[in-house]
């Protein structure tokens, strides 16, 4: 079996890494289906396909359990949007087109069942665990806006975006394309149709360019 070097320079064998990610997935699953209170560890195993001895070993209790579920859900949801935002790497020559569809496929990635289930669970179990909305932020709008930040800045440079400050501008973006989806979502209550969310993806756009699109912004 394959090995993998773990962040403590131990290798680990790969299986007990697939279990463990397997026992993470399915405990964010029960947890988000029961909340926090009403989940137990044996449902959590069931869910798995583990024995429950299974899941602690691997997490020690069920509050160390759901904390490593809820990481590991959002960086899951963060990998889907530095995906989305890698894009931006080499635009192409319609830039406002290529914002256009970055800004649709990161609100998709918003309103994915795992981003909107991230989203009730945390602010449904914020009291229990104070610290829990700022490990998520953490995890998923701070370095989703570092990352936009950095492509930005690099459109930037190139004169293809009127200087600025990019933390800036990425903040802006975010906030035109998430403020009006939470509205339309209902707080991620209510699906939001495919027409809804280009519609707000272009409007997004097309504000934030109306304040940093230079000459060299736009169709070729």
């Amino acid at each position: 079996m394959t090995a993998v070097t773990a962040s403590s320079g131990r290798k680990v064998p790969r299986g007990r890494i697939d279990k463990r990610q397997a026992i993470l997935d399915a405990a964010f699953t029960v947890f988000a289906r029961r909340g926090y209170g009403q989940s137990c560890v044996q449902e959590i195993a069931n869910e798995a396909g583990v024995a429950k001895p299974t899941v602690y070993n691997h997490l020690t209790d069920k509050e160390t359990l759901f904390r490593h579920a809820i990481e590991a859900a959002a960086d899951a949801v963060m990998a889907e949007n530095l995906a989305v935002v890698e894009r931006l790497r080499e635009p192409g020559d319609d830039l406002r087109a290529a914002l256009e569809d970055i800004a649709y496929r990161m609100l998709q990635v918003c309103c994915g069942e795992r981003s909107r289930a991230l989203r009730r669970l945390t602010y449904a179990q914020a009291a229990d665990f104070p610290d829990l909305i700022e490990t998520v932020q953490g995890r998923t709008a701070i370095r989703l806006g570092e990352a936009l930040a950095d492509r930005l800045a690099r459109l930037s440079l190139s004169g293809r975006l009127r200087p600025c400050d990019p933390a800036q501008a990425a903040e802006q973006l975010l906030a035109l394309l998430t403020g009006p989806m939470e509205v339309r979502s209902r707080l991620g209550t209510h699906k939001v149709s495919t027409a809804e969310t280009r519609t707000v993806a272009r409007s997004a756009v097309d504000t934030f360019l109306r304040a940093y699109e230079t000459a060299a912004t736009g169709h070729p």
